[in-house]
């Protein structure tokens, strides 16, 4: 039987649309370079577009192409508090991702299943909380499965962490916290 990592990965690959733990809440992922799968998660999700959405990556290199800085000038992750960053999206970020924005939400993750499997797809994913928008954010695998079932291409089975919640929002060129 395949890895759930493996699994994931050809879902995301054939332009599914996946849940995945992160360091706090589930999120709802797909490839950002699939418009078609980030259409259709933001539909899942009833998101606004305008609003744009979160790149989480294994290393920051993975963001180069997204980002119009150079990925060394993000802060390394610490396991104590997962940290969204606001950086300069590079020219040719989809505003499918980016939204209404000049610039893009990255985080490097240090929850170990999301990690793997941006390794394993050798991208970024959409990161968005599992939720509908304006309701509460998922944080236990049987409220994924009774909210998502269905829903989405593939559930990869874990538990989020290293923190709780959502993560913190920073600008990274004012320092300004967002959330």
């Amino acid at each position: 039987m395949k890895s759930s990592i493996a699994q994931a990965a050809e879902v995301l690959r054939g332009g599914g649309v996946i849940t995945c733990p992160t360091e706090g809440v589930f999120g709802l992922s797909c490839l950002p370079s699939d418009p078609a799968a980030v259409t259709r998660l933001l539909e899942i999700k009833q998101r606004d577009p305008a609003k744009g959405l979160i790149l989480i990556a294994a290393t920051g290199e993975q963001l180069r192409d997204w980002i119009a800085i150079v990925p060394e000038d993000i802060p390394e992750p610490t396991p104590e508090q997962a940290v969204t960053w606001l950086v300069p999206a590079a020219k040719n970020a989809s505003p499918l991702v980016r939204g209404e924005h000049q610039s893009i939400a990255v985080r490097i993750t240090t929850n170990p299943i999301a990690r793997e499997l941006c390794a394993a797809v050798g991208s970024p994913l959409i990161s968005t909380s599992a939720n509908l928008s304006g309701e509460a954010t998922v944080t236990d695998s049987a409220a994924l499965s009774r909210e998502f079932a269905g829903r989405v291409d593939y559930i990869v089975p874990g538990e989020c962490g290293p923190t709780t919640g959502p993560s913190a929002i920073i600008d990274l060129e004012s320092g300004r916290k967002l959330r």
